[in-house]
């Protein structure tokens, strides 16, 4: 993409609508992270002035996107501290800090868990993933932090791929729901597609387009206005979590592309505003390529989830 500019003209004030927000639904082949970042640089500016991502947009605003030009695709070794869970010479796992994205993509360039294993392991990482992913045989999406496995060669990248393809890669994770959730346990079972108008999200759907989803949840316990669960997806899909608890009425806490209101009335109820989707793999099972044994990793909850359950738990008992 080579270097232009754009200029828009705000119609209506928006006072409970952020700028990037605002931003996003304009533009949505562009990633908020990206927007953020734009506005951030100096890129985007609202009257000719530099802004932050907060501000509110008012009607008869003037907003000024300047588009960089597209960076390479091939990623480059950066020196990024990585919390390894287990390394040998046919792959490592590690536990991948939320706000990481995996690998570079429009917008996100540098300082992704790509950048950092090409420094960590001098290159020797698989190749089929091409040069934006190698080693990168599963994601998680930028928020979500936990365990991830990555493949030093081919032929442990094409064997966890066939694993996952076949559904034998057993994957739990913590989440923090909205609400009270009504059953101990459940199963959700709903296809998931492309948003029909919303390109970077996905959607639960019943038509022929969609692919099917299978998730399992356990609840661990009942919080003030939220619920901790366990999730085990049985398929791969795109955001399969998030969308699955938004279908059940449930979106995930902190979730503001699919669960804008609960996560508003959690705030009225709670007083808690998350700082990110409180989304954690944690445990992560499957059979070593190399040694056919099984292997299990877990990933102890971060310090953010942690403080999220602490204070849920804490307005729970002053009730």
């Amino acid at each position: 993409m080579s270097e232009r500019q754009e200029q828009l003209t705000v119609e209506l004030s928006l006072p409970m609508v952020r700028l990037d927000t605002f931003l996003r639904e304009k533009f949505p082949a562009a990633s908020r992270g990206a927007l953020q970042r734009l506005i951030e640089e100096g890129h985007i500016r609202v009257n000719g002035k530099a802004v932050k991502a907060t501000h509110h947009p008012h009607a008869g605003e003037v907003i000024e996107i300047h588009w960089p030009e597209a960076k390479p695709a091939e990623a480059q070794p950066e020196n990024i501290p990585l919390e390894i869970l287990f390394e040998d010479r046919s792959l490592l796992v590690v536990n991948k800090p939320s706000g990481m994205v995996v690998h570079p993509s429009a917008g996100n360039e540098e300082h992704t868990l790509v950048n950092a294993l090409l420094f960590h392991c001098q290159g020797s990482l698989s190749g089929i993933g091409g040069v934006a992913r190698p080693g990168i045989v599963h994601r998680l999406d930028k928020e979500t932090s936990g365990c991830l496995v990555v493949a030093k060669n081919d032929e442990t990248h094409v064997a966890l791929s066939d694993q996952f393809a076949g559904r034998r890669v057993k994957k739990i994770y913590s989440a923090i729901v909205c609400g009270e959730l009504p059953r101990e346990t459940g199963e959700i079972r709903a296809a998931i597609a492309r948003h029909p108008s919303h390109r970077k999200r996905m959607a639960a759907t019943d038509d022929d387009d969609g692919r099917a989803a299978h998730t399992s949840y356990t609840l661990v316990e009942r919080l003030n206005a939220a619920t901790l669960v366990d999730a085990q997806i049985h398929t791969g899909r795109t955001h399969q979590i998030r969308v699955h608890f938004q279908f059940i009425g449930h979106p995930v806490v902190g979730d503001d592309t699919y669960g804008a209101r609960p996560n508003a009335r959690l705030k009225e109820l709670a007083n808690y505003a998350a700082p990110r989707v409180m989304l954690h793999s944690r445990d992560l099972s499957f059979e070593h390529p190399r040694t056919k044994k099984p292997v299990h990793f877990s990933a102890p909850l971060p310090a953010d989830f942690q403080e999220a359950l602490k204070f849920l738990k804490l307005k729970k008992k002053k009730k």
